[in-house]
């Protein structure tokens, strides 16, 4: 099927547009504390601030990264580099623990401590986005606190029994307890972030200890997590790597949405169209970094890419499921930002990786949802729940769990993969 050269311009004008015009300004034009230092991130539908006295580690490394990114993809004219620095500066005065070393998991706007213990979903974070900040700017803080970050990392959460990483952590180290505590569980979501936080941060250092861990993380992925028939995502894990019933953890650092009572329904078959597609590219984008080992990922990572456009996509009202079982079909028919986000990516990978002529349908399809429906156009920023058809169900434009990481790199992301698309026509 040969693609329209005009559909690919028209799709990149509509990104560059809402990238420059909407979602950027959204967070330059209020998410900077100038009172406190980092960010505020809790906004309502009409992108006013809620008060909310919160200031979570990962939206504040989140926003770090969304800044150096956007700086690094030349946009924002050093604006981007500022508010990167400006948040690289409070999460190493107030945010770090100068005793234990790590960062804190929440403090109050003022950057009083809160939540004390270190969770390896927001660390993978810290990994990530101060990397991804050294890269941006050339300053050595954000490597010296990523390698610190990495350092930690491999002393206190590396399981050298089973492999993989303990998540949830006190303060000084000590494994957090069992069940809704999350010191017995490991789950898919953090293993699949620390390859992309080792992936950047293999690429600011270049040390063979980061590409090693890289490797090894992947490798784990492929064997312990990506499910042996369908290469779909388990969600959770038991420490010895069986798989678990999916529980809500007492500090909630996902999105997932639960059932009173803490289980989710279909909680050992539920596989996310979002995360399988996120997984594929940014396994497609380690194997560029590690400068080989396209070979060895490719059917992982088309095979996970498939899955996700055959059983995610809407093809009645456009856009993504939120999640169904690993052999296919839809569970929840709700459309989450992020899942719409990820898998815009991801089929404009597929489209340069093997051929636009599976990938680039769906693309569009999900492109149109999002611009037609997802996009709260008069504010800048992304519904974060819609129904089916594309109808608010949450109406918040950002809290410490929706923030701009998301958003922002989609269109970063899909920019520069459209404008490869539009030159390879």
């Amino acid at each position: 099927m040969a693609i329209d050269r005009g559909q690919v311009s028209a799709c990149l004008d509509e990104c560059r547009k809402h990238f420059a015009m909407e979602l950027l300004p959204f967070w330059l034009d209020r998410c900077k504390d100038d009172a406190n230092g980092g960010f505020i991130t809790h906004f309502d539908k009409d992108g006013k601030d809620t008060g909310e006295d919160e200031k979570s580690s990962l939206a504040q490394l989140r926003t770090v990264y969304s800044m150096s990114a956007a700086h690094r993809a030349g946009f924002g004219g050093g604006r981007c580099a500022e508010y990167a620095r400006h948040g690289v500066d409070f999460l190493i005065e107030k945010v770090w623990d100068k005793q234990y070393g790590g960062f804190y998991w929440t403090t109050n706007r003022a950057g009083n401590v809160a939540i004390d213990k270190k969770i390896m979903y927001g660390l993978s974070f810290g990994m990530y986005a101060m990397a991804e900040y050294t890269l941006a700017t050339g300053d050595p803080r954000g490597q010296e606190y990523a390698e610190k970050t990495f350092d930690l990392v491999k002393k206190y959460a590396a399981d050298t029994m089973y492999g993989g990483y303990f998540e949830m952590f006190e303060r000084n180290w000590d494994l957090c307890g069992p069940g809704p505590q999350g010191g017995d569980r490991k789950t898919l979501d953090v293993h699949m972030h620390l390859m992309e936080a080792f992936t950047t941060l293999y690429e600011c250092t270049g040390k063979s200890i980061h590409r090693r861990t890289l490797l090894e993380d992947i490798d784990l992925l492929f064997t312990r997590i990506l499910h042996p028939k369908y290469a779909t995502g388990i969600p959770q894990f038991t420490v010895d790597w069986k798989i678990a019933p999916q529980i809500k953890f007492d500090i909630v650092w996902g999105w997932d949405r639960f059932a009173e009572g803490g289980a989710k329904p279909n909680a050992e078959d539920n596989t996310s169209a979002g995360h399988n597609v996120e997984f594929a590219w940014l396994l497609a984008h380690a194997t560029d970094v590690l400068g080989g080992h396209w070979d060895q990922c490719k059917g992982i990572i088309k095979k996970a890419m498939d899955h996700g456009r055959d059983n995610g996509i809407d093809p009645e009202y456009g856009g993504v499921y939120t999640e169904g079982p690993h052999a296919g079909g839809v569970y929840d028919m709700e459309k989450e930002f992020w899942q719409q986000a990820e898998v815009m990516i991801g089929m404009l990978e597929g489209c340069l990786r093997f051929g636009p002529a599976d990938y680039w349908p769906s693309y569009l399809n999900v492109h149109r949802f999002v611009f037609d429906k997802m996009i709260h156009h008069p504010v800048g920023e992304w519904w974060p729940l819609t129904t089916r058809e594309g109808q608010p169900i949450w109406t918040h434009m950002s809290h410490s769990w929706k923030v701009n990481y998301h958003t922002i790199r989609c269109m970063i992301e899909c920019i520069k993969r459209l404008e490869k698309l539009q030159a390879s026509l």
